[in-house]
């Protein structure tokens, strides 16, 4: 077999292998995770709440720019039920909820829930989002305040 022969013979399958490496890398890209849309022309911070085995956690800020996305929690959720509370810097609107969790001015990861003001944190409504059995989840914020939410 000539050299050009094996090329165009071996050429094939190493094409054909590079299609299917492609593709499965195409595949993870819809990982599993927990991920914020901001559908607002404004500048929007988020926090998000959860359980873990040490109690519960908030952590915040993510700035999320104008019409972008952000992963908020990488990987497959393993809570049910996750938290989120979200304003936009320039106008103050909220996205909140009636679950108070504790919250701080600049970046904060806080366990517990109570005693938010003696502790040096505030306090904010945070809205609960039943993630079901679902391993990822994403939250639409808009302009009306109708937060849009389902599996991804």
């Amino acid at each position: 077999m000539s050299v050009a022969g094996f090329l165009v013979k071996h050429g094939r399958l190493a094409l054909a292998s590079a299609v299917i490496v492609l593709m499965a890398a195409w595949g993870n890209d819809a990982r599993a995770d927990f991920r914020v849309c901001n559908g607002t022309q404004k500048l929007v911070g988020v926090a998000i709440g959860y359980r873990t085995a040490d109690g519960w956690k908030s952590e915040g800020w993510w700035q999320i720019a104008a019409t972008s996305c952000e992963t908020i929690i990488e990987g497959s959720l393993s809570s049910r039920y996750y938290y989120l509370y979200a304003e936009d810097s320039e106008s103050g609107g909220r996205w909140a909820g009636d679950i108070d969790m504790c919250v701080a001015e600049d970046a904060f990861d806080i366990v517990g829930v109570h005693d938010c003001f003696t502790r040096g944190y505030m306090r904010m409504g945070f809205k609960e989002y039943d993630t079901g059995q679902q391993s990822n989840w994403m939250v639409q914020l808009t302009d009306s305040g109708d937060n849009g939410e389902g599996q991804n």
